[in-house]
């Protein structure tokens, strides 16, 4: 008798302890949504620093091309002054517009004397993402390089 009753109180505790309370259920469920939804929101700003990354790499060819467009413009009034009848001088006071051919992008550049000889070319490059507004510059110096 006495080794019968430690196996009938053994039978009655496993079927006691059987399958998952209603609280151990709903206490995976949120563990499991809490890892998912930590999973989710990295993964969303990830795609967000791609989406920047993107912009940021857009701009900054935009802006080091208004740079190259007004050294051109440079080069062109200093080597066919005779043809166009424009000079260094005439350079350095253009007032230059060189607008970007992406409508996200808007591009100004600037154009400061610093010397006779010297200009110092910005070009800036402004975009909207999401609820921010980012802005890149290049500068330059450019010189009369004919004399």
């Amino acid at each position: 008798m006495q080794n019968f009753l430690p196996r009938l109180w053994l039978k009655q505790k496993n079927k006691l302890s059987n399958g998952f309370t209603l609280v151990e259920t709903l206490v995976a469920i949120s563990i499991f949504t809490m890892s998912i939804l930590g999973l989710m929101s990295v993964l969303a700003s990830g795609i967000s620093n791609i989406n920047y990354a993107k912009n940021k790499m857009a701009a900054s060819y935009l802006a080091q091309e208004g740079i190259e467009y007004v050294r051109n413009m440079r080069d062109t009034y200093s080597l066919y002054t005779d043809i166009t009848g424009k000079t260094w001088d005439t350079f350095k006071a253009a007032n230059v517009t060189y607008p970007s051919s992406y409508p996200d992008f808007a591009r100004a550049i600037t154009m400061t004397v610093v010397n006779p000889d010297e200009v110092r070319i910005s070009s800036s490059v402004s975009w909207t993402q999401g609820s921010g507004n980012y802005n890149t510059t290049f500068s330059e110096n450019l010189f009369n390089w004919i004399e």
